[in-house]
Order: C-alpha cells, then sequence, then structure tokens
C-alpha cells in the first residue's frame, strides 16, 4: 500500500468540502466532479519516436490508438533540455523568471558567455500542484523531478549571476540525501509543493544512481534500484513497470477523485537498457525505416538504437496498462490522458527535422503529444502551436480555479473543441541565456514563421516551417520584411519583460 502523510486522514471530508467550489470552466463542458488527469511526461523521447507521428521502426499501439481517439498536437514545444522544460511545466513561466535556462552541468563557456543557469525553482514560484491541492486534488509525483539542485542551500544563498556553473556529486555519492530528506529541504520536493508522496524523484535527470553511473550493469531501469526515493519491493523488476504500479495504486486509493497523476518517466533518458533480449532481438532484425531512418544504422548505433526500441515498447505497454485500469474502474470518462515529451530526441535517428536535444532547431524542441479525454474532445490533429508553458493554465481551467498569479502561457482548452485564431495567431517565444549544443539564443514562432536572433552575434535564422520544417532555408535575406517584423516583435517582447541578456551580448533588449 502507499503510505501518504498525515493529511490524508481528512481526505474525504476536504474532498466534499472543495468539490462544492471546483467546477470545470468554459469552454469546458459540464462534469459532476473535475476531471482527473493522468499527465505523462517522457523524457527525451523525440517527436518522430511514436507510430501517430510515422514512425515505422518502433512499436508504439497503446499510445497510437489514444493518440487517434484525442487531439493531437502536430506543433506542440518545449525546450531544448529537460529542466527549463521541466520548470515552464511545473511554474507557467519563462525560463527568465525562474533563472533556468538548461541543465546547469551542460552549460559552456565563461560567466562572460551565459547567464549561469539555475538548477533549484525557489519557493516564490508557485507550481500547479499546490492550487490544485487547494481545489481538493489528490495528487502524487511519480518518477523525474529534476526542480532542485544536489545542493540547494548553496544554491539558493549564491548571488546571482553566478561566477561559475552549478556541480554535482558522481551517481555513487549519497552524501546530499540526508539533507534532501530532511524537513529543512521539503519545499524543494513534491511534499511540500501540495502533492500527497513523491515516489523516485530528486535532483538527478536519469535513475543512474549508482557506482558506474551510466556505465553500471543495471543502468538504474533493472532493479534493486539505487533511488533513495524509491522504496524497494521484493517483486521489483523495471523501472517503468514499477513507477507504473505507484500510478495505479495511487488512482486506485483515490477513485472517487478528483485525482492527479503527475507520471513522470525517467524513460527513454539515457543511459539505454535492453528491457529483455527477446525484445532487443526483435528490433535488431526488424527492417529499419528510410523515411525516419530509425533502426538503419549499423554496428554499436544499430543496438543502441534496438535498445532504445525496447525502452519504447515497455512504455507503451505500460501506458496500455493505465487505460485499462481506468476503463476496468470506470474511469475513463472523466480523466483526461495527457502525453509529451521533455524536450527533442536524444542522439537517435529523426531524418524529420533538423538536430537533436539541446538545439533550439525542430528536432530540440517539437515534441509529440495529445490530449485524450472521451466525448469532451473532438479527435482530430491541428496545426495550432503550443508550449509548455501552456499546461499550467489549462490545468486551472480544468478544474474551476481563478488563478492569479503570473503565467507565460494560455489555457488551451479552447482547442478540445475546434481550432481558436486566438491560440492560433499568438507569438512562442524562447529564451537561452546559456548555452550548451549553440551560442545563447532568443526566439519568436509566430504562424508559420521561427526566427532565432543569436545574442553574441545578433545573427539570425529565419524559417517558414510550413514549407521547410527541416529548417535548411533561411529567409533573411529573401524575406527581410518577415524578419524586421518578427524581430521587432521579439525585441519589444524582451524589453517589456526585462527579460536579461548575457555579458557578451551586442543585441538590443
Amino acid at each position: 500500500m502507499i503510505s501518504y502523510p498525515a493529511r490524508v486522514v481528512v481526505d474525504v471530508f476536504f474532498f466534499l468540502v472543495c468539490l462544492a467550489v471546483v467546477v470545470p470552466s468554459a469552454p469546458v463542458e459540464a462534469a459532476d466532479t473535475p476531471p482527473n488527469v493522468v499527465f505523462v511526461l517522457v523524457d527525451d523521447l523525440g517527436y518522430a519516436d511514436v507510430g501517430f507521428n510515422g514512425s515505422q521502426f518502433y512499436e508504439t499501439p497503446h499510445i497510437d490508438r489514444l493518440a487517434k481517439q484525442g487531439l493531437v498536437f502536430d506543433y506542440a514545444y518545449m525546450y531544448p533540455t529537460c529542466s527549463p522544460s521541466r520548470a515552464a511545466l511545473a511554474t507557467g513561466k519563462q525560463s527568465f523568471r525562474t533563472g533556468v535556462y538548461t541543465v546547469p552541468v551542460l552549460e559552456k563557456g565563461s560567466n562572460r558567455e551565459n547567464i549561469f543557469s539555475r538548477w533549484t525553482v525557489g519557493e516564490e514560484h508557485t507550481m500547479y500542484s499546490q492550487p490544485l491541492a487547494d481545489a481538493g486534488y489528490r495528487s502524487i509525483h511519480i518518477g523525474k523531478w529534476h526542480l532542485v539542485g544536489p545542493y540547494p542551500q548553496a544554491e539558493m544563498a549564491a548571488n546571482y549571476p553566478l561566477k561559475k556553473k552549478l556541480g554535482q556529486p558522481s551517481p555513487s555519492d549519497f552524501s546530499w540525501v540526508e539533507y534532501h530528506k530532511s524537513e529543512a529541504c521539503r519545499k524543494y520536493y513534491p511534499e511540500g509543493r501540495g502533492y500527497l508522496k513523491n515516489v523516485a524523484g530528486t535532483y538527478r535527470g536519469d535513475p543512474a544512481l549508482e557506482v558506474g553511473g551510466y556505465d553500471s550493469e543495471t543502468g538504474g531501469y533493472f532493479a534493486p534500484f539505487s533511488n533513495p526515493f524509491l522504496e524497494q519491493k521484493p517483486d521489483d523488476e523495471w523501472l517503468t513497470d514499477r513507477l507504473t504500479d505507484e500510478a495505479i495504486e495511487c488512482m486506485g486509493v483515490h477513485k472517487e477523485g478528483p485525482f492527479f497523476i503527475n507520471l513522470h518517466y525517467y524513460t527513454v533518458h539515457r543511459p539505454l537498457r535492453a528491457r529483455s533480449q527477446s525484445l532487443l532481438e526483435k528490433y535488431l532484425n526488424k527492417p529499419g525505416d528510410p523515411v525516419t531512418g530509425q533502426g538503419t544504422n549499423t554496428g554499436k548505433q544499430k543496438v543502441l538504437e534496438a535498445e532504445y526500441a525496447t525502452m519504447i515498447e515497455s512504455l507503451d505497454d505500460n501506458i496500455g496498462r493505465i487505460e485499462q485500469f481506468l476503463v476496468e474502474n470506470d474511469l475513463r470518462e472523466n480523466t483526461l490522458i495527457i502525453f509529451t515529451s521533455d524536450n527533442g530526441q536524444n542522439g537517435r535517428s529523426n531524418n524529420l527535422l533538423r538536430a537533436s536535444k539541446g538545439h533550439i532547431y525542430e528536432g530540440g524542441i517539437r515534441v509529440p503529444t495529445f490530449i485524450n479525454w472521451p466525448g469532451k474532445i473532438n479527435p482530430r490533429r491541428t496545426e495550432v502551436p503550443i508550449m509548455g508553458l501552456d499546461f499550467f493554465p489549462t490545468f486551472m481551467d480544468l478544474a474551476g480555479i481563478d488563478y492569479d498569479g503570473v503565467l507565460d502561457g494560455q489555457s488551451i482548452t479552447p482547442l478540445f473543441k475546434a481550432d481558436d485564431a486566438t491560440l492560433e495567431n499568438r507569438p512562442l517565444f524562447w529564451h537561452l541565456a546559456s548555452q550548451y549544443k549553440h551560442g545563447t539564443c532568443s526566439v519568436i514562432r509566430k504562424g508559420s514563421y521561427k526566427l532565432i536572433q543569436f545574442l553574441a552575434t545578433g545573427k539570425l535564422e529565419l524559417y517558414d516551417l510550413s514549407r521547410d520544417p527541416k529548417e535548411e532555408h533561411n529567409l533573411t535575406a529573401t524575406q527581410p520584411e518577415t524578419a524586421e517584423r518578427l524581430l521587432a516583435e521579439l525585441v519589444q517582447w524582451r524589453g517589456a519583460n526585462d527579460v536579461p541578456l548575457p555579458p557578451n551580448a551586442v543585441v538590443e533588449n
């Protein structure tokens, strides 16, 4: 059984009181109770790594069925790496507000070239789980957290901007655990943010918390798990299965609702491990997909691709388990399933888009995304662009919460029935003030156009994504008026929001 904090004793009374004041807001069709939410965030899953976005190599039948019956977003965006994506999801705020620009240990260069990233999201930034808890939602966080650094005391006491980037201990160094489990650190963990329980969430961005890290035998995916925030169980075998077990158990405990399952799988993040030898052989012997390039490598890369494929199939099996539980317990009709990824694909094959994780190009920021809610969503694909920032206000809308804090996204519930002109025509913005795979930059995407301004040089790149999804043709010379118009809007956005620039920036603010 799941053990919860003492406050769960008042669960029934608290739920009934809150239920009286929580109703879904327009345009969502009214329901007897606020909807349950299963929010599935996969780690490093690329846009084309699922069948519903064209993969012929990876097998995702359960995910594809849910996508077909739901609303698929052709242009769903995150940041290029997990830390800023997860901070934006949790807080609904742009990276310049939280100071989380990338994974700190990945940053390249000096403090002249970077505003070095924070790791820990401060208490001043409300997370969506907090107003949801106040409104009666029973929530659990399962899997990757990555919203606190290994040394939050020193980090939060430091003067900003930092003189050097933040570091982390080796995977087998557990000296940080005592403080992270203390009451003083609770405010940076799920239990201090409105969740009833945290299962497996730590400062780490991957599960390899053991001697050898990525080179260890298990990679953190096979039991026994070395995660200090995941209690060992006798029947543990595979991490993705165990995390799904926790989600199902929580839904069973709180089936009267409303519940919110923050199911943030570690899979398919490195280190890659084959789920089983039989599955590995299956994908080693399966013909590759020449359109995406998936499964067409040779040698070591072919093995890695096959291992990755087994992890995706395992993910799909577990999504099927979640759907089956909801159906068997008469929970399906009033439960949204949201499926997305935290950034683009990481080092695997994708010939459909340019670049990969860490890059501001489509391969680094465009992610597979759908929302499934039977009877409440008009099943289809939409080209209306959305961003991870939009989920916080969407959750508030669904729960009927009048939230008055700063939010940089918009609720996407108007898209549940039909495309919405306001959402379709709004600009989306990114600001990367620290460098990883390329220099610092600001970005605007509006209509079908995407403009990138590199901050240290002022160089502009303009792409028409409707005609050039692989971003092969820079249009700044042939469409200067479009570039100037978008640049003016980008500069205006930076100025209006006091967006900080790195010391070596040569651009306007």
